[in-house]
């Protein structure tokens, strides 16, 4: 819509005219950016399942995988459960360079240990782990939910718990605005036998989360 002239036979018509232009002129650049969004989002999901493809047949990467799941099954008869943990996250630093997530190693912060980072779709995400005989509780959440808070808006948190979550400890951090996903030892195996690739597993644990608030959904609910 370009023309006006209607408006300025109007009360006051020339100010109601330019205000219309002005308004259509808004929106126009309003909807022109968003189309552009969904034009890079959709790209980019593009090339993401293109290179999963990619991931998913190449025999290297599945070579690859199969070593990294024979290092993890090496951790679950270890007793030394100390060196075990350490090692866990070298497992995950590993799947995250796997699927090119450019990964950070374990490091330190004033007063605090981060297990790692990853980097997924534009959003940076840090890394804890836990391999316990009991379930990771609310105190647990609270800690990690503490790291991400005191980092950029855009940084999210994955947190890994191989025996998994209280249920309080779901329920509590599920009921508000979440910055941290779950993952369990199940959805680790999912991941480690090609069940469903790594990135698709954590877009679907943070889509769900926003749709539901759920931070806490199952491989086995994805597959």
């Amino acid at each position: 819509m370009d023309s006006f002239h209607h408006l300025e036979q109007l009360e006051d018509g020339k100010r109601k005219a330019v205000r219309a232009k002005q308004a259509v002129a808004d929106l126009k650049r309003l909807i022109e950016d968003q189309t552009q969004r969904i034009k890079e989002e959709e790209e980019i999901k593009r090339k993401r399942l293109e290179n999963l493809e990619k991931i998913r047949s190449s025999q290297a990467v599945l070579n690859k995988l199969d070593e990294i799941k024979t290092n993890y099954f090496r951790l679950v008869t270890s007793q030394d459960y100390q060196k075990r943990g350490f090692e866990l996250e070298k497992v995950l630093y590993d799947l995250f360079e796997l699927f090119d997530l450019d990964p950070k190693a374990s490091f330190r912060n004033i007063g605090e240990q981060i297990d790692g980072a990853f980097s997924l779709e534009g959003t940076d995400y840090l890394f804890e782990a836990k391999w316990r005989n009991q379930l990771s509780d609310s105190s647990d959440l609270d800690s990690f939910v503490g790291k991400i808070n005191r980092k950029l808006d855009n940084t999210l948190g994955l947190f890994l718990s191989i025996n998994g979550f209280s249920e309080d400890a779901v329920k509590i951090h599920s009921v508000s605005r979440s910055t941290i996903l779950l993952m369990d030892g199940t959805d680790l195996m999912a991941v480690l036998e090609n069940q469903i690739d790594f990135v698709s597993l954590i877009i679907r644990k943070r889509r769900h989360a926003a749709q539901t608030g759920n931070i806490y959904l199952k491989s086995s609910e994805v597959v």
